[in-house]
């Protein structure tokens, strides 16, 4: 390595790599895919409960059940008359109108893995072919308006990691997860700050004496490659202090704007995802773990789900009254659900294990209905008896509220394949009862 890629390299290389890698102006993202179905949504937040959150404790409350069944917790009512949620979402429970709830989704797959793989691709596993998340895809199909060189595909603040996301379409559709924590003094994001604490001011001094001593790249002036680097300093320039890092920069939101969202790791994490939505990112994706509770079931609960419950409300009403629920579509679910039935047995001590044939998920916003449930449960959660609802049913909604029709074919892929972006994509079992 030479003196001048050496200085470029230790000056710029987190923000080079999400330049190069996730940015439409630097990674050359398709253009929007044109589309004759309505567009309501312009951009998905998806709330990805890692793990599988119970359909008891959270959306389809069971408090005539037995103990053995809901371990003691019942549930309460919401602001709309005739629906219930657990006890363990007072907050979600008063803005229940902004939301509407599937009681009846199932899928036949137990593992972590394969389920995820489903409920993100609507693809069953072992096709011998990787298929990308909707994320991906809606990055690719959707990406091209974002503001300030900002990624069409945000994950805060990890990956899922389950799978390849981005699957055939390649690394450039694959989400850009921020890393650090938004909840910290500062929110140290990969690639949009600088590492080490170093201040804009420094960097930018830092920059002016590169360029200074750079005696050796003005001899390959006019080079491709030289050119090439340059064009690449200059983007990761643009990252490190343009108005993209200050999207990340929670700071300039109030004190109270950051304690009404809770200040945790998912509350600030739904806060960004926000401001990332007024930045025009088409898909941003929470992943929140700790939701795999084969052990203390209930104790675990009582810790993290006040805070989801605070932040999902909170995120709801954010955008409602920024005018911004209309056009962003709100989902909120995980891989599956828990067994109705709590294991007190050691080691378990009132665990519940992965549970997919009957589970619950919300949507909200980007042209769905506020305020209904689809689908039933039998008395104790663990069938479905009305409207079941599948991965293909539950993303198929999603697509078409983003303008997305998603019998069509890929509109892109390196494999050349003659596929539908989802299979059997049969809109008579879409959630069409919800749309507006």
């Amino acid at each position: 390595m030479n003196r001048r890629e050496f200085l470029k390299t230790c000056l710029t290389l987190g923000a080079l790599g999400a330049a190069a890698r996730l940015c439409p102006a630097f990674a050359g993202l398709e253009q929007p895919v044109k589309s004759k179905m309505s567009k309501t949504a312009k951009s998905v937040i998806e709330l990805w409960i890692w793990g599988g959150p119970c359909q008891l404790e959270s959306f389809d409350p069971k408090p005539d059940a037995g103990y053995n069944c809901n371990g003691g917790h019942g549930a309460i009512p919401t602001n709309v008359d005739g629906i219930l949620v657990s006890e363990y979402l007072p907050e979600l429970a008063k803005v229940a109108d902004k939301y509407s709830i599937i009681r009846s989704m199932t899928h036949p797959f137990f593992g972590h893995e394969t389920a995820t793989y489903l409920m993100q691709t609507g693809r069953n596993p072992g096709a011998g072919i990787t298929y990308p998340a909707i994320g991906a895809l809606l990055a690719m199909l959707n990406g091209g308006n974002v503001q300030h060189n900002l990624p069409p595909y945000v994950a805060l603040t990890t990956a899922k990691g389950r799978f390849s996301e981005c699957g055939f379409l390649g690394e450039k559709y694959s989400p850009f997860a921020t890393g650090g924590n938004p909840a910290a003094a500062k929110f140290l994001v990969d690639g949009y700050t600088p590492a080490g604490g170093v201040s804009r001011q420094d960097m930018e001094r830092r920059f002016r004496l590169l360029d200074e001593l750079d005696t050796f790249g003005k001899e390959l002036e006019g080079h491709p490659e030289m050119a090439a680097f340059e064009q690449a300093g200059t983007n990761a320039k643009a990252i490190l202090f343009g108005k993209a890092a200050e999207v990340f920069d929670l700071s300039k939101e109030t004190d109270a704007m950051r304690k009404r969202y809770g200040m945790n790791r998912f509350g600030q994490s739904c806060l960004c995802a926000r401001r990332l939505v007024e930045a025009g990112v088409p898909y941003i994706t929470i992943n929140a773990s700790g939701w795999d509770t084969h052990k203390r079931h209930f104790e675990t609960l009582n810790r993290i789900a006040p805070e989801m419950d605070r932040a999902v409300a909170t995120l709801l009403c954010d955008l409602q009254e920024r005018g911004l629920l209309d056009s962003t579509l709100v989902w909120w679910t995980g891989e599956f659900g828990r067994t109705p039935h709590v294991d007190w047995e050691a080691p378990w001590q009132g665990g519940r294990n992965h549970y997919c044939p009957c589970f619950s998920a919300m949507v909200a916003g980007g042209g769905f209905a506020g305020g209904k449930v689809v689908g039933a449960s039998d008395s104790t959660a663990e069938h479905v008896i009305s409207r079941p609802v599948t991965p293909v049913d539950l993303l198929g909604s999603i697509y078409e509220r983003c303008g997305i029709d998603p019998s069509q074919p890929f509109p892109s892929n390196p494999l050349g394949l003659k596929a539908q972006i989802l299979p059997d994509a049969n809109p008579k079992t879409r959630l069409r009862e919800l749309y507006l």
